[in-house]
């Protein structure tokens, strides 16, 4: 914890205020959260393709990152 310039520390926000306030800002933008499967191939694909970086195949946030990225390409064009 640090302490600001009014001597009051500064807490991090626990896991459940953090999921919370990202469901607001979700909601204010219109957004939804769905869940996919992906298999292997088609992390194949999202590393071929240039969206995902062969070494964070096995890496969770990297290939969340690269589908959403795939998902906005793929639906700017249409």
């Amino acid at each position: 914890m640090s302490i600001p310039a009014a001597g009051l520390p500064i807490r991090s926000p626990t896991p459940t205020a953090e999921r919370m306030r990202l469901h607001r800002r979700r909601r204010r933008f219109k957004r939804r959260l769905v869940r996919i499967e992906i298999d292997p191939s088609e992390v194949d694909g999202l590393v071929q393709r240039g969206y995902l970086d062969p070494k964070e195949r096995d890496d969770l946030c990297a290939i969340e990152q690269a589908a959403n990225g795939f998902f906005s390409d793929a639906l700017m064009m249409a």
